[in-house]
C-alpha cells in the first residue's frame, strides 16, 4: 500500500453539512490516495439528515459520522485546508494552502435545497483532486 498523496482538510462552522459532503465526495471519489479529515469550530451535535439524505441519493453514506471539533493538529498535519464559513477561526500554518469555498449553509434546509449545494461541492471536489494530481506529477 502507498501512502496518499496529499492530505485534505475541510473545515466549516458546525462539520455537520458542507464539510461532511466534501469529506464523503473526496474519500469516495480518490479512494486511499488522498487524506480526508473534516472537522468544524463549533461543531454540531450529528451530520444534517438532509446532507445524509442528498449523499445516499448519490450513493455515499455518511450517516456514521458525527462533527468533529477543528484543532490545530488537524490543520498542521494537512497538505491543504478548504474552509467553508469558518472565517477566523481556523489556524493559520505556514506551508499550508489554504482555499475557501463560498458555498451556501444547508443547516436547517431541508434535502431539496442541500442538492444544489450538494452537487457544487462534488464539482469541486472533483477539480482539487485533479489539481492534487496535476501537482504530484509536476
Amino acid at each position: 500500500m502507498t501512502a496518499p498523496v496529499a492530505s485534505v482538510l475541510f473545515v466549516c462552522v458546525h462539520n455537520a453539512g458542507r464539510s461532511q459532503m466534501a469529506a464523503g465526495f473526496l474519500s469516495h471519489l480518490a479512494g486511499d490516495r488522498i487524506e480526508v479529515r473534516s472537522a468544524g469550530s463549533l461543531p454540531a451535535e450529528q451530520v444534517n439528515p438532509a446532507a445524509v439524505e442528498a449523499m445516499k441519493e448519490v450513493g455515499i453514506d455518511i450517516s456514521d459520522q458525527s462533527p468533529k471539533v477543528l484543532t490545530p493538529e488537524a490543520v498542521q498535519a494537512s497538505d491543504f485546508v478548504i474552509t467553508m464559513g469558518c472565517g477566523d477561526a481556523c489556524p493559520i500554518f505556514p506551508g499550508k494552502e489554504y482555499l475557501d469555498w463560498a458555498l451556501d449553509d444547508p443547516a436547517g434546509k431541508g434535502v431539496e435545497a442541500v442538492r444544489p449545494i450538494r452537487d457544487e461541492i462534488k464539482a469541486r471536489v472533483q477539480a482539487l483532486i485533479t489539481e492534487i494530481g496535476i501537482r504530484q506529477e509536476s
